[in-house]
C-alpha cells in the first residue's frame, strides 16, 4: 500500500501534537502550514511546511498559502479515474488523503466586546474553507477532520483497519459542509448587522438588531413518532450552542419516548420554574399553560402547594421542580398521574419509587449557573413565531421585576406579605396565555384563568377552577398580563375575593380603575411592563 499523506493546519490546536504523532507512528506523511508546522517540528515530528511542497512561498501575509494546484489536486483528483490520476502524475501532484483543518475564530472574534470591522474581515478564513470543501467533495477518496473530537475515532479505525471507512468518510464530509455553513451563515449575519460608516472601518462599528438576513442552524435530538396530531410528523432539534440548564440539556433517566407536546409542555413548565431561584418551587403544566404553582420549604411541599391549585387538571400534567426530587416528594407525585417530571436531580431513593412506573419520563436537568448574561441565566435571546411563509423575531420576554418596579397607585399601601405574594403572582402571570389572570396567596397559585378573548372570562374561569379545588380567594393577590381597560375587570376580581392587585397600567381610563380600587378598598400596583404571551 502506498503512503498516506496528512495535511494538517488548523487555528485551534487541542490535540493536534497527540493526533500528528500517532499518525507518524501508522507510516503517514505529514504536511503542515504555518504555526501547526513548527508546533509539530518543535515536537519532534519529520513535517513537511506546504511551501516546500508546493515550491511557492506564503504570501500576503499568510493570506495566500493552500491556495495552490499541489493542495487542491491532491484533495480533488479522484482516484478511480485514470485520467485524473495521469494530471496528477504529469505535474507531479501527490494526492492528499487526510485533512484535519478547523477555521479561524471567527464566532469567537466578532464575539467579543469592541471587536472592530478589521478584526472581523482579518478573521474571515479563505484558504481553510476552500480545503474543507475540496476534500468533503472527495470524500470517497478524503476524509476530513474539521473539529478535535473527531480525531480519537477517525484514529482508532487507522489504527485497526489501515483507512478510514466509506460510511465514516461520508458522515466526516456531512459533517464537514455543516460546518462550513455554519461559518459562512456566521459570517453573513454579522456583516448583515454592520450599519456600514466609511469612518468606523478601523473602529467598532455600529450594529443593527436585526440583519438585513438571517438563518439559523439547528442539530436534530430525536425524530419523534408524530406532531402535535397523529397525522403530522415531526422532530426534535436545538440550537448549536445552547442556554446552560434548558430543555435541550435534560438527560432522560426513564419513561418512554417523549411526544412533540411532551416537549413542548415540558419546556414551559421549565421555563417558568427556573425563575424561582430563593426557594423550593413546583409548576405543573397542562396545555402549555401553568395550572398550578407554589413555593414551599422543599420539593415535597412545594408540589402539594402546587396539585392543590387543580388537581382536576394536574391530571396527566407536566411537573417541574427547581429542587432535587428526594423520598418524601417522589412518594407525594407518584400517587399523581404524571406525563414527565423534570428536576436537577433526583434521589437513589426517589428513582426507586418511580421506577414501576415505567411510562413515566424523568428528566434531569442542570439548572443554570447564575451570572450577568441572559445566557448565563438560561434565558433565550430570541424568540421566533412561525407565520406563513415567514418569522417573526423578537427579543426573548427576559424582564425581571423587583420590589423596586412596583409603583403602588392607589391609597391603600401593600403589606409585605402582599407584596410578596404579588410578585409570586406577577411571575406565575408571565407564563399564562393571554387573556392571563392569577389568584395567589402564600406563595401558591390559588386560581388561573388562561387564554380567554376577554380578560372578565379569564377572571371567572380562575375562580370557577378555585371553587372546585375548594380553596378560597379571599384575601388573594391578583395579577394582570395587561392593563384592565375598563373597571369591570378590576370589580370581577375584587367581587372574587381579591384584596390587592398587580398589572401593567398604561390604559387610557387607568384613572377611572385606580378610582375603582380606592372605592373598593384593595391595594394596587403598576409594573409598568406588559407580559403577552399569545
Amino acid at each position: 500500500m502506498s503512503t498516506l499523506t496528512a495535511l494538517l493546519s488548523v487555528s485551534d490546536k487541542t490535540g493536534i501534537v497527540d493526533l500528528a504523532k500517532s499518525l507518524h507512528a501508522l507510516g503517514i506523511k505529514l504536511l503542515s502550514t504555518g504555526g501547526t508546522a513548527k508546533l509539530l517540528a518543535d515536537s519532534g515530528l519529520p513535517v513537511t511546511e506546504v511551501a516546500d511542497h508546493t515550491g511557492f512561498p506564503e504570501m500576503l501575509d499568510g493570506r495566500v498559502k493552500t491556495l495552490h494546484p499541489k493542495i487542491h489536486g491532491g484533495l480533488l483528483a479522484r482516484r478511480d479515474l485514470p485520467a485524473h490520476m495521469a494530471s496528477l502524475a504529469e505535474y507531479n501532484i501527490a494526492t492528499i488523503d487526510l485533512l484535519v483543518v478547523n477555521l479561524y475564530p471567527f464566532e469567537a472574534t466578532v464575539a467579543k466586546a469592541g471587536c472592530t470591522l478589521a478584526d472581523a474581515i482579518e478573521n474571515i478564513d479563505i484558504g481553510g474553507p476552500a480545503m474543507v470543501r475540496s476534500a468533503a467533495k472527495n470524500w470517497k477518496d478524503v476524509a476530513v477532520l474539521t473539529d478535535a473530537s473527531q480525531y480519537a475515532s477517525a484514529l482508532a479505525e487507522l489504527q485497526n483497519t489501515g483507512a478510514i471507512s466509506l460510511p465514516t468518510r461520508f458522515a466526516l464530509s456531512v459533517a464537514a459542509f455543516q460546518r462550513i455553513a455554519e461559518y459562512d451563515m456566521a459570517i453573513s449575519e454579522y456583516l448583515s448587522s454592520v450599519a456600514f460608516d466609511a469612518s468606523q472601518i478601523e473602529g467598532t462599528p455600529s450594529r443593527i438588531e436585526y440583519p438585513s438576513k438571517t438563518s439559523s442552524m439547528f442539530v436534530k435530538l430525536q425524530d419523534l413518532r408524530y406532531g402535535e396530531n397523529p397525522h403530522q410528523t415531526a422532530a426534535f432539534y436545538r440550537e448549536l450552542h445552547p442556554a446552560p440548564g434548558s430543555l435541550v440539556t435534560a438527560q432522560q433517566l426513564q419513561g418512554k419516548e417523549l411526544s412533540y407536546n411532551n416537549i413542548a409542555d415540558s419546556d414551559a413548565a421549565w421555563e417558568c420554574v427556573k425563575q424561582f431561584t430563593e426557594t423550593a418551587a413546583c409548576v405543573i403544566v397542562k396545555h402549555a399553560n401553568p395550572c398550578g404553582v407554589a413555593i414551599g420549604a422543599d420539593a415535597a411541599q412545594a408540589y402539594s402547594k402546587a396539585f392543590q391549585t387543580d388537581p382536576t387538571s394536574a391530571f396527566g400534567g407536566i411537573i417541574a421542580l427547581n429542587r432535587t426530587v428526594d423520598k418524601a416528594a417522589a412518594e407525594r407525585i407518584v400517587k399523581q398521574f404524571v406525563e414527565v417530571l423534570m428536576a436537577p436531580g433526583f434521589t437513589a431513593e426517589a428513582l426507586e419509587i418511580f421506577k414501576p412506573k415505567t411510562n413515566v419520563r424523568l428528566l434531569q436537568i442542570a439548572l443554570p449557573p447564575g451570572g450577568t448574561t441572559p445566557h448565563d441565566k438560561g434565558q433565550n435571546a430570541l424568540d421566533i413565531k412561525r407565520i406563513g411563509s415567514g418569522l417573526l423575531l423578537q427579543t426573548a420576554d427576559n424582564r425581571e421585576l423587583t420590589l423596586a418596579d412596583l409603583q403602588v397607585v392607589t391609597t391603600k399601601q401593600p403589606t409585605p406579605e402582599q407584596l410578596q405574594d404579588l410578585l409570586f403572582a406577577w411571575k406565575v402571570a408571565k407564563f399564562v396565555k393571554s387573556n392571563a389572570i392569577v389568584f395567589c396567596k402564600d406563595g401558591m397559585t390559588m386560581g388561573v384563568g388562561a387564554g380567554q378573548m376577554s380578560r372578565l372570562d379569564s377572571a371567572r374561569i380562575a375562580s370557577i377552577k378555585a371553587e372546585h379545588a375548594t380553596l378560597s380567594l379571599a384575601g388573594t393577590a391578583v395579577a394582570s398580563d395587561a392593563f384592565f381597560p375598563f373597571r369591570d375587570g378590576l370589580d370581577v376580581v375584587i367581587d372574587h375575593g381579591a384584596t390587592c392587585v398587580i398589572q401593567p397600567g398604561g390604559s387610557m381610563r387607568d384613572q377611572e380603575v385606580i378610582d375603582a380600587a380606592n372605592e373598593r378598598g384593595v391595594a394596587m400596583v403598576f409594573t409598568g411592563v406588559r407580559h403577552f404571551r399569545h
